[in-house]
Order: structure tokens, then C-alpha cells, then sequence
């Protein structure tokens, strides 16, 4: 039988870390930031509607009772609005001027909004990430002539941009993604070479340059990797601003396809002529985009804060 002493009169006494504690091992800048997210009742929020959002859009083809360009209730002598108790099942929240099933329309608008969403800020987030990568690698003339550029792209407001951009391109949902994608580019180019710059002046690039290392070398295994978090947290944030910026240019009919495709900002459009009759025509789909928005914009200022150096303990 083993027997523990007690230590000697006016010996120090060294706490030792319990077994399989996190003391044992250090813990990287993403564990600790998703650490934080698990408690901020706010990611939590946001993740949900983010979560919802891309599970209606992924379901669309089993949770609408309709497809998205079907018309049901194009033989009616008039739309029915607001449906009565008998046409309560078939259609729950009416049908719109064309006849179509706006349950249908809402849940297939949500897939429109997905795609154009990703693959415009995407798009942005490409250009934006090779322009601010030139610039933060090369310096001197190279950044001073990106950076001006870059400038004058973003004293342009940005949803401007993207409908000048759209108006020359012109109309269709590709022409709205590279719209939006290009209106994306200045902000994300100007984040990874302010972020590179900043990077560039630690201490471990002066060592990996003691070593011999070329400069490409530093720059894609070591600066870049550490440069991207500010970018990856703007991503997120910029969904939410395509999400709103899609459906103004569907709005203004920049969206082009038939008047009756499933679109949320298309849906806003011939909603107007209802306002008085059918307001709830204009609402949903004005509430679809909001939330969604909202949900994007929650976690992504919830994903910068918990990368936020300041906010560790």
C-alpha cells in the first residue's frame, strides 16, 4: 500500500493541472472562437435562421406544395387572394395576380436567394482576395495603383455598382450574380491587404526571412493563412448584403425570366398593384428578406467578435 507524505515544512506547493484538462495542450484561434460562439446567444440565433434558411432552399422540391413556375390557379376567374376555408389547404396563403401559390413561390424564393448569394459573394470574395493578395505581396507601385482602384470602386455606393454593372451586362440571374460579386470585390481586397500588411510586421515572418525563405513561401504558407479570418468573417456578413442586394435588382427588373418566376424581389414587384386588397403579397416575401438577412448579419458579427484578439481571456 502506497502512502502519499505530506510535504515538508516551508516547501512550495506546485498545483498540478487535472488529467485531460485543457492545461494539458494549447488551444488554437479557432477552437477558442467557436468556444465562444457556443455562448453567445446571439450566434446561436443567428445560426438558426442561417440554418433554416438553406434547409427550405435545399428542400425546396419536397416542402412546396407546387412547383416554382406553376401557375394552380391560372384557370380562377380572379386570384384568389386571400383564400376562403375551402381553399385553405390547397392554398395557405393564397395565390398572387398570375395565379401562382405564394407558399410555393416563398419556399422556391429562398432557393433563388440562396444561389445568387453564394455564388456572387463568391465571386467577390475570389476577385476581391487575388487583387488584395497582389497588392500585400508586391507593394510600392503595384499596391499604390490596385489600392486606387480599388478607391474608386468604393466611392461608388455599393448597390449602385451593382446596378450600373448589371444595367451594362444585362438582364438574368447571372448578370445579378457578377454584378453583385463585382460590388463585393473593392471590400474584400481592401480587408486582405490591410490584414497582410499588418501580418507582414510580426515576428515570425522576420524569422521564417532569417531563415532564407523566398517571399512567395512566407507569403502563402504563413501570411496569407493568418491574414484570412477578417475575410472569411466578411464573407458571411456580405451574404446577408447579397440577399438584400438581389432582390433590389429583381425589383427593379434587372432579375429578367418571366414575371412570374419564383423570386423573392420579382414577388415585391407585382405585389404593388395589390397593396390595397393584399397586403400580405408585398410582407412576406419583404419579411423573408429581412430575416434572412438578419440571421447572416447576426452570426457573422457574432464570428467577428469571437475572433477578436481582445475578447480572449
Amino acid at each position: 500500500m502506497s502512502t502519499t507524505l505530506p510535504p515538508a515544512a516551508g516547501a512550495d506547493v506546485v498545483p498540478q493541472p487535472p488529467s485531460g484538462s485543457d492545461s494539458d495542450h494549447g488551444t488554437s484561434l479557432w477552437n477558442e472562437a467557436f468556444q465562444r460562439l457556443r455562448r453567445n446567444p446571439q450566434a446561436i440565433v443567428g445560426a438558426v435562421i442561417v440554418l433554416l434558411f438553406v434547409l427550405v432552399a435545399l428542400l425546396a422540391p419536397w416542402l412546396a406544395p407546387f412547383d416554382g413556375e406553376s401557375l394552380p390557379g391560372r384557370s380562377e376567374i380572379r386570384p384568389t387572394f386571400i383564400p376562403g376555408i375551402g381553399e385553405l389547404a390547397a392554398y395557405p396563403l393564397g395565390l398572387d395576380r398570375f395565379g401562382g401559390d405564394v407558399l410555393s413561390k416563398l419556399i422556391w424564393g429562398a432557393r433563388a436567394s440562396l444561389i445568387i448569394g453564394l455564388v456572387s459573394t463568391a465571386l467577390g470574395l475570389i476577385g476581391g482576395m487575388l487583387l488584395g493578395l497582389i497588392a500585400g505581396t508586391f507593394g510600392g507601385w503595384v499596391d499604390n495603383v490596385i489600392m486606387r482602384f480599388v478607391d474608386i470602386l468604393l466611392s461608388v455606393p455599393n448597390l449602385l455598382l451593382a446596378v450600373s454593372i448589371a444595367a451594362i451586362l444585362g438582364q438574368g440571374p447571372l448578370a445579378i450574380m457578377i454584378a453583385i460579386g463585382a460590388s463585393q470585390v473593392p471590400i474584400f481586397a481592401r480587408l486582405l491587404r490591410s490584414s497582410m500588411l499588418q501580418q507582414r510586421s510580426a515576428d515570425y515572418v522576420l524569422a521564417a526571412q532569417t531563415l532564407g525563405l523566398s517571399r512567395r513561401t512566407i507569403t502563402m504558407s504563413h501570411v496569407l493563412p493568418n491574414s484570412v479570418g477578417p475575410v472569411i468573417v466578411q464573407g458571411t456578413l456580405s451574404l446577408a448584403t447579397a440577399v438584400v442586394d438581389a432582390a433590389a435588382l429583381s425589383f427593379l427588373g434587372l432579375g429578367g425570366g418571366r414575371p412570374e418566376t419564383a423570386e423573392w424581389g420579382r414577388m415585391l414587384t407585382y405585389a404593388q398593384n395589390e397593396l390595397a386588397i393584399a397586403p400580405q403579397l408585398a410582407f412576406l416575401p419583404g419579411i423573408c428578406i429581412a430575416i434572412t438577412a438578419l440571421g447572416f448579419t447576426l452570426f457573422g458579427e457574432a464570428l467577428r467578435e469571437s475572433l477578436d484578439p481582445r475578447g480572449r481571456r
